[in-house]
């Protein structure tokens, strides 16, 4: 039989107290979300039947960490992907913010990257942390898309995802970019929160026209205020483009939460250059219910392009009903009416123009 010497007892206790320092300064943790929903869109054109997902959250998972360097210091990571859950892809990546632009509609076609299995499209980032803010380094959301997800009472998403976001010229980064520098507040300023971030392009200079050296570079600012009952934020973004000219965004959100239930609003303005320009605004409401939550929004958006003036408008009703805090049930319905030559459908429908479209969306949520 092997006996353990005084020295040994010293050494394995020192090791033992190591190991649970260092767990107990750093932390990894998976985590996720699975959405199903069943999808009916109804056009003029064609109807369209589907079992898709993110009808309520979007799916996804993700790793995140956090080491406590001492001195209040804070490093830490999110990798986080996007899913299909119902086709088991990944979703794809804009790995240098550009994309190319179509005249017609105003619009730019994000360039993407990735897709068939996993790309951290979500987020990609480092972070450093301590009481004076936090800075991060990687793919991150854009500050002033957040005005879209905290003003709107369906989070931008499903078939009731407000009709701003559908009409927006927003651009590659309308929603996320990448190579980006960011910077975000720290949480003890009497309710007073805002976010910083530019992002880079990283053209060489040497790409045929017309993409410019600058393209994809761009800088994003949001400020808000949020105590007791009120939250109010503004929020600005600038993406450089060569042609057919910069993306500019600005917004501004409100909501008050009178107890039993919540009103929000929020209005939209984008520019591309001289050659589109679109605007957007929203009105909703939010119920909390014994078991869940009942929401509806009335939104719309009208742009120029073209000598065109295409718009719509659109009200969104719908329930979550908490099964437990990690699943719930949801249902959504939205009635969309198009204008001025508009074309917009619900769920995958198509619509002639100036024409109407409806969509419904079933489905259960699950996060882990």
């Amino acid at each position: 039989m092997k006996h353990t010497t005084s020295a040994q007892f010293a050494l394995l206790a020192v090791l033992g107290a190591a190991a649970t320092t260092a767990s107990a300064q750093s932390s990894v943790a998976l985590y996720g979300l699975i959405d199903a929903t069943f999808m009916v869109g109804h056009g003029s054109t064609a109807n369209k039947t589907q079992l898709g997902n993110s009808g309520n959250t979007t799916s996804r998972l993700g790793f995140r960490g956090t080491e406590d360097l001492g001195g209040g210091l804070k490093a830490g990571f999110v990798l986080e992907m996007g899913l299909n859950n119902d086709d088991g892809t990944g979703a794809t990546t804009n790995p240098n913010n550009q994309g190319t632009y179509k005249a017609s509609t105003g619009r730019f076609t994000a360039n993407a990257s990735g897709g068939g299995g996993t790309t951290f499209n979500r987020r990609s980032m480092l972070t450093l942390s301590n009481t004076m803010g936090e800075l991060r380094l990687g793919r991150d959301y854009t500050p002033h898309y957040w005005q879209y997800v905290f003003f709107d009472p369906f989070t931008m998403n499903g078939v009731g995802a407000s009709q701003i976001y559908a009409g927006s010229l927003g651009g590659p980064t309308l929603v996320r970019a990448s190579n980006s520098i960011g910077y975000v507040l720290p949480g003890n300023l009497g309710g007073l929160y805002g976010q910083a971030q530019v992002y880079l392009g990283e053209n060489s200079g040497t790409e045929a026209a017309p993409i410019g050296k600058s393209d994809g570079n761009g800088v994003s600012l949001r400020l808000g205020w949020a105590n007791g009952p009120w939250n109010m934020a503004v929020a600005m973004g600038r993406t450089q483009f060569a042609l057919p000219g910069d993306i500019t965004t600005s917004n501004a959100g409100l909501s008050y939460d009178f107890g039993r239930f919540k009103l929000s609003a929020m209005v939209n303005s984008d520019k591309v250059g001289s050659a589109a320009k679109s605007s957007g605004y929203l009105v909703g409401v939010s119920v909390p219910t014994a078991s869940g939550e009942l929401r509806a929004t009335y939104s719309g958006s009208k742009a120029k392009v073209n000598g065109t003036s295409p718009e719509a408008d659109k009200v969104s009703l719908g329930y979550v009903h908490n099964l437990s805090k990690r699943t719930a049930v949801y249902g959504t319905v939205a009635f969309l009416s198009n204008k001025g030559g508009a074309t917009f459908g619900l769920n995958g429908a198509t619509t002639a123009a100036n024409t109407s479209s409806k969509g419904l969306d079933i489905g259960i949520r699950h996060a882990f």
